[in-house]
């Protein structure tokens, strides 16, 4: 490790409590981006809390931005030295709602530590890396090589795509020769990762009618068309006899390349039951990463409490196709439709709703920018950085791709799997904020040095 290095791992070091306040702060204050569950208030306080943190550390004109959902965007910049490049950082300061609060072993707004992470709703997503953002920027003082850029966002969480709607006709307020999106983080903790590829996802509401309204199943049970069983038959033949998805019209043999998923791992952090097989075939890489993935998100039905004896005369569900890069979403969600549809059996009357479809995202590894931070990473964790795929979307990444293609997208933060990130118990580890935070601050050195010299990091 070099002197500078060394230098600005200790500055580092003595930023962690910190770090630690202002997730603290930032914890404590509930921004769901929901009306309905929080008040709307709560996610603008969030919002000026960043906005003031950022402009404390030499960003300019920080600002609220309203997008077209009405949340609001945290934006600024800071100008480039002669001959940098422009780094845009990217998070988001919205939350999931805490969900079961009596799951919780602590308050989901009060950081707290407990066996040496620090727990709450948001602190390893996403507001563990606006942290990391701010402490790399802290610790590189008036020292940072490069031009900046920022854009935390509000409704990441809702999924109602203000910011996606609002880069287009504001690209130039956000254009950079790389975009750090930081809102995924590393295979385990330790482990440097980036994430270069994540699958999209397609929703369909299914409805079946097989008769006028409910009969009783004793007058007429047993000829009477079941709509709940006729739902229940075609839902089971989006899958194979090992569990595996299988639709008409789609690939679902893909192969992940990248780094692996641990099969026991992965059953500890999915939390599968003892003596439970996972489903499908092939490795637990590619069934998350590179195959198509189909769930059942609710079904419209009688519900076993209050039930009669009646036949089912309607029934619906909701279904949800994820899709690996290479796929084209809608195709997907029009090979899902035609699937059901010819699955109905005994002729039951079939409804389909089309919802939302999000695509998916595979990055370009090949420019200065991974280079950078393959070095980064190798000279704080010690081991080179690997490849990581991710099942969930984010759709803002192809709508960054489309507005800026010559830009360089990196998916990368503070989150690995026992962060457990949308449930109870959310946290997040320490050293993975300040191991990412130098990672950041290094990254920002040594892709300046690549882009104003016009070479590649050593």
């Amino acid at each position: 490790m070099s002197q500078a290095t060394g230098e600005l791992a200790r500055r580092i070091d003595e930023l962690m409590p910190r770090a630690q306040a202002d997730l603290a702060e930032l914890v404590a204050i509930p921004s769901v981006a929901d009306p309905r569950q929080y008040p709307p208030e709560k996610c603008r306080e969030a919002a000026e809390w960043v906005a003031a943190a950022f402009a404390r550390v030499g960003l300019r004109d920080v600002h609220l931005a309203e997008t077209p959902d009405g949340s609001h965007a945290v934006l600024g910049h800071r100008p480039p030295p002669p001959g940098a490049p422009t780094v845009l950082l990217y998070s988001h300061y919205d939350v999931q709602p805490p969900l079961d609060a009596a799951a919780w072993a602590s308050e989901p707004f009060r950081l707290t530590e407990r066996d040496g992470r620090w727990y709450g709703r948001g602190t390893a997503d996403c507001k563990g890396n606006i942290v990391m953002h701010l402490t790399a920027l802290r610790a590189l003082g008036d020292d940072v090589p490069v031009g900046l850029k920022l854009a935390v966002e509000g409704s990441e969480e809702q999924g109602t795509g203000g910011l996606e709607q609002y880069v287009p006709p504001h690209a130039d307020e956000l254009h950079a020769d790389a975009l750090l999106i930081c809102d995924t983080g590393n295979a385990a903790v330790g482990v440097p990762t980036v994430t270069t590829s994540l699958r999209g996802v397609v929703n369909v509401v299914v409805g079946v009618e097989a008769l006028r309204g409910n009969v009783h199943s004793g007058m007429f049970g047993g000829p009477a068309p079941d709509a709940l069983a006729a739902l229940i038959r075609m839902l089971d033949s989006l899958r194979d006899a090992d569990g595996g998805t299988r639709i008409d019209g789609l690939d679902c043999t893909g192969t992940w390349s990248g780094a692996g998923y641990d099969e026991g791992t992965f059953r500890t952090d999915a939390g599968v039951l003892d003596d439970v097989r996972l489903t499908g075939s092939g490795t637990v890489a590619d069934r998350l990463w590179s195959r198509p993935a189909v769930t059942v998100l609710g079904i419209d039905c009688p519900p076993v409490v209050g039930s009669v004896a009646a036949v089912p005369a309607a029934a619906r569900a909701r279904v949800s196709l994820r899709v690996p890069p290479g796929t084209d979403a809608r195709t997907a969600q029009e090979a899902l439709v035609a699937h059901l549809e010819a699955a109905a059996p005994w002729g039951v009357r079939v409804s389909v709703e089309r919802e939302s479809a999000g695509a998916p995202f595979r990055a370009d590894t090949g420019g200065p920018a991974y280079a950078a931070l393959d070095q980064a990473m190798r000279e704080v964790y010690g081991k080179p950085m690997s490849f990581l795929g991710q099942g969930g979307s984010i759709p803002l990444c192809n709508v960054l791709a489309t507005t800026f293609p010559e830009s360089e997208i990196v998916l990368m933060g503070v989150e690995e799997p026992r962060c457990l990130i949308h449930a109870p118990n959310e946290s997040v580890d320490p050293e993975e904020i300040r191991r990412m935070a130098h990672v950041e601050a290094l990254f920002l050195r040594y892709f300046a040095d690549s882009r104003s010299s016009g070479r590649r990091p050593r």
